[in-house]
């Protein structure tokens, strides 16, 4: 750790699945924990709010502060209020991470039966049922109406304890290309997601790791900032991504290997 002196660590398909635990994650963890190394966790995760998050993680056995856990709802909601303030808001998202939206934007959340001249911003959140035919086709209706698109992330698929799962980057281009409009992604793999976990820790991109198994998302995004991109063979992974594109500066089977990597 004599140049790193700090650590970003994805959540999903890097200290869980399905939120349990994966193998040697949580030691891995407490490794750390005893060196002293500084780190943030930054998600894409939208169907849990952060304190929700936070309490996944230490029934699966994390000692995790939420002040450690860095969402890109948080994010989302800052984007809205200093670009979008006041407006009128569709957000799409499987699970609850909209209560966190809706405590700390300064945008009014209007929901489905909103005609689509009274929306201002159609948001994205994490795929899942609420992404329906019908849902997608009022947010087209929006977005031809001259609302903005926004996008907490632009991830096409994740891991489940069932297997691998569309998510929402497979939906978000069918949008893009009918209204002929360009989203701006506020999570991973954008600048500012990485930017401002750096803040949080006080580090600059050479003294920071990314560790993650999404090698776009997480690991070549934080790469093109100047920081390590350490890539795990767990989660979303899938070796022929390695054969495509800039490679990782560190290739780990787990989570559970970086205290030896990083010497500890």
């Amino acid at each position: 750790m004599a140049d790193r002196r700090a650590l970003l660590v994805d959540i999903d398909g890097v200290l869980v699945v399905s939120w349990q635990a994966l193998p040697g994650a949580v030691d891995a963890l407490r490794a750390l924990r005893s060196a002293h190394v500084p780190l943030r966790l930054l998600t894409n995760t939208t169907s849990r709010t952060r304190e929700q998050i936070t309490q996944a993680l230490r029934r699966a056995g994390f000692e995790i502060a939420s002040d450690e856990v860095i969402t890109v709802t948080a994010a989302a909601a800052e984007h809205l209020t200093r670009h979008h303030p006041g407006a009128r808001c569709l957000f799409l998202n499987s699970g609850e991470g909209g209560s966190d939206l809706a405590a700390l934007a300064d945008v009014v959340l209007v929901g489905p039966e909103a005609s689509p001249g009274n929306v201002d911003v159609v948001l994205l959140g994490g795929a899942g049922p609420e992404l329906s035919y019908d849902a997608l086709n009022h947010a087209l209706a929006c977005l031809l109406e001259g609302a903005t698109l926004l996008a907490m992330h632009r991830n096409l698929l994740w891991r489940t304890s069932s297997g691998m799962q569309l998510d929402t980057g497979a939906f978000l281009g069918g949008l893009e290309a009918a209204a002929g409009v360009t989203a701006t992604v506020i999570g991973k793999p954008a600048p500012a997601a990485f930017e401002g976990a750096m803040r949080s820790l006080g580090s600059r991109p050479q003294e920071t790791v990314m560790v993650g198994d999404d090698l776009d998302s997480d690991v070549r995004a934080a790469q093109r900032l100047g920081l390590t991109g350490v890539q795990v063979r767990t989660g979303k992974f899938r070796p022929a991504q390695l054969e495509d594109g800039e490679a990782p500066d560190v290739l780990l089977d787990s989570f559970a290997d970086l205290p030896g990597w990083l010497g500890l």
